[in-house]
């Protein structure tokens, strides 16, 4: 086999290795407890069942910020806390719009330790598409 060819087969392997690889990105984006919270924390765990490699973001704003504080709870009991933790310690981050939290007048101290915060939940949401990052809202 001539150099050129093996130069072309063995970049055909790294890049065909590379792409399996390669983990998906992906951006849920949660705008309403109410309605998006325990829906969006189940898909979440369904989608690392499945794909335990994939990089996953959550970007709340909104009402979707409540289901990150302290203490919060779904209408039928159910701790937002003990799944958040859960999906944290699988590599899921989460992340609170500090916009909200200025326009609802709310302080990072009332949120569990799990989360991070964006200064725009949108902006935030949006640079990660740019990123290529999957676009999903539960």
């Amino acid at each position: 086999m001539t150099s050129l060819r093996r130069f072309i087969v063995c970049t055909v392997l790294c890049l065909a290795a590379t792409a399996a690889s390669a983990q998906d990105r992906v951006v849920y984006h949660i705008d309403n407890t109410v309605a998006h919270g325990l829906k969006g924390l189940r898909n979440l765990r369904n989608h690392l069942d499945v794909d335990p490699a994939a990089k996953i973001t959550v970007v709340t704003h909104a009402e979707g910020v409540d289901m990150l504080m302290e203490g919060a709870k779904a209408a039928n009991g159910t701790e937002y806390a003990p799944l958040v933790s859960a999906l944290k310690s699988r590599g899921v981050s989460f992340e609170i719009c500090e916009i909200t939290l200025k326009n609802r007048e709310l302080k990072k101290e009332q949120f569990i330790q799990e989360a991070t915060f964006t200064l725009s939940g949108v902006v935030r949401i949006a640079k990660l598409q740019a990123q290529g990052s999957a676009y999903i809202k539960p």
